[in-house]
C-alpha cells in the first residue's frame, strides 16, 4: 500500500511541477495546438495553446512508478521491476511515441490532420503484438478472454496469435476512444483518472485476494502489486497534470498523452483480467466511440444524414447549446458512474467466487 501511495504522490508533484515549465517551452517553440476547422466556433480560441502534454503525463506516471521501487535500507536501490508492470509502461510509451508523431506532424502541415489512419492503426497494432507476446512469454499468463478476474468458462483458451489480435483490438479500442473523448478541456485526463483509479483498486484486491484469482498466479503477486502501483502511477500524473488541463485548459495532452492513457488503461484490463469489464469501466470512451461509429454509418449509409450535429457526441451537446465547462462536468460524472459500476460488478463477482473480505 505504501508504494500505491508514493507512486500516486510522486506522479501527482511532477505532473505539477513539471507542466508549467513545459508550457512555456512549448509556446516559446510554437508548439501549439490546431483546431478543426469544422469544429465548434467556441473552441476557435483554443488554436496555439500547447500541446503534446502526455510527454509531461508519461515522465510524470515513469517517475512515480520509478520511486516507488525505490529502497534506502542498507544502501540506495531499486526493488525488482515485474514485467507485467513495465509492460504497462512500455506499451504506453510505444503509443506516446506514435501520438507524438501525429501531433508533429499537424504542427508542421500547420493543419488538424497528421498521421494517416493507417499509420496510426499499424503502430497500435505493434503495440499490442508487444503486449500480448510480453504478457504470453515474460508473465505466463493465459490467452484466454477474461471478465472480471477469470476466464469465461465457456471460452477456452485462445491460440496465441488469435489472443494477440484480441489484445491489438483492446488496444486499439481503448487508445481511440480515449483520443476521440480528447475533444474539451480536460474531458480526457479527468476520465481516464477514474479508470486508473478503478484499476488500481482491482490490481491491488486481487493482490490481496490469490486464492480466489488463481488464474493470475502466473503473474505473481509481486507482478499484481506492481500492476496497481504503475495503475497509481497513471492516476497521480494525470490528476497533476488536469491541474493544467482543466478548462481554461493551458496546454493539451494531444495524441501523445490520449494514445498513451487508452493504452494503458488496456494493458491494465489485460493483467487484472477484466477485458469485458474493461468497456464498463471505460464506459465514457465507449459511447464517444460509438457515437462516431454511428455518425459515419448514418451519414455513409442514408445519403448524408446525420443522427448527432457533430461527432464525438460532445461536440453534439456544444452546438445544441451546452456550454464547454457543463459538457465536461456532465461527462465526467458519466465517466464516474460507469467507473463506479465496473467496480461494483468486479466486487459482486468476487462474493458470487466465495470471497469474502
Amino acid at each position: 500500500m505504501q508504494s500505491i501511495l508514493l507512486a500516486t504522490a510522486i506522479a501527482l508533484v511532477v505532473g505539477l511541477t513539471l507542466t508549467p515549465w513545459v508550457i512555456d517551452f512549448f509556446r516559446a517553440r510554437g508548439i501549439g495546438e490546431l483546431i478543426r476547422e469544422d469544429g465548434p466556433a467556441t473552441h476557435f480560441v483554443k488554436h496555439g495553446t500547447p500541446t503534446m502534454g502526455g510527454l509531461v503525463l508519461m515522465i510524470a506516471a515513469t517517475l512515480g512508478y520509478a520511486a516507488a521501487h525505490l529502497r534506502i535500507g542498507g544502501g540506495l536501490r531499486f526493488q525488482a521491476f515485474a514485467p507485467a508492470g513495465v509492460l504497462v509502461l512500455v506499451v504506453a510509451w510505444i503509443l506516446a511515441f506514435i501520438g507524438a508523431l501525429d501531433d508533429l506532424a499537424k504542427i508542421q502541415r500547420t493543419r488538424s490532420l497528421g498521421l494517416s489512419k493507417r499509420a496510426k492503426l499499424i503502430g497500435q497494432t505493434v503495440a499490442g503484438f508487444v503486449l500480448a507476446y510480453g504478457a504470453l512469454d515474460w508473465t505466463g499468463l493465459e490467452s484466454s478472454i477474461a471478465w472480471a478476474g477469470t476466464p469465461i468458462d465457456w471460452l477456452p483458451p485462445l491460440p496465441n496469435i488469435v489472443f494477440a489480435v484480441w489484445v491489438v483490438f483492446m488496444i486499439v479500442g481503448t487508445s481511440n476512444g480515449v483520443n476521440l473523448s480528447d475533444g474539451v478541456d480536460g474531458l480526457a485526463s479527468g476520465s481516464a483518472a477514474m479508470g486508473f483509479f478503478v484499476f488500481t483498486i482491482i490490481a491491488f484486491w486481487e493482490f490481496r485476494n490469490p486464492e480466489v484469482y488463481l488464474q493470475l498466479e502466473p503473474v505473481g503477486q509481486s507482478g499484481l502489486l506492481d500492476v496497481a502501483v504503475v495503475s497509481a502511477s497513471l492516476l497521480g500524473a494525470c490528476i497533476g497534470f488536469l491541474w493544467w488541463n482543466a478548462a481554461p485548459a493551458r496546454i493539451i495532452m494531444g495524441d501523445t498523452g490520449a494514445l498513451a492513457l487508452g493504452g494503458a488503461l488496456a494493458a491494465l484490463a489485460l493483467f487484472t483480467r477484466t477485458h469485458l469489464l474493461l468497456g464498463v469501466i471505460g464506459g465514457l470512451f465507449v459511447l464517444e466511440t460509438l457515437s462516431v461509429i454511428i455518425q459515419v454509418i448514418a451519414y455513409r449509409g442514408f445519403d448524408g444524414r446525420r443522427v448527432f450535429a457533430m461527432a464525438p457526441v460532445h461536440h453534439h451537446f456544444e452546438l445544441r447549446g451546452w456550454a464547454e465547462f457543463t459538457v465536461i462536468v456532465r461527462f465526467w460524472l458519466f465517466a464516474a458512474l460507469t467507473a463506479g459500476l465496473g467496480l461494483a460488478l468486479f466486487y459482486m463477482d468476487f462474493i458470487a467466487k466465495g470471497g469474502t473480505e
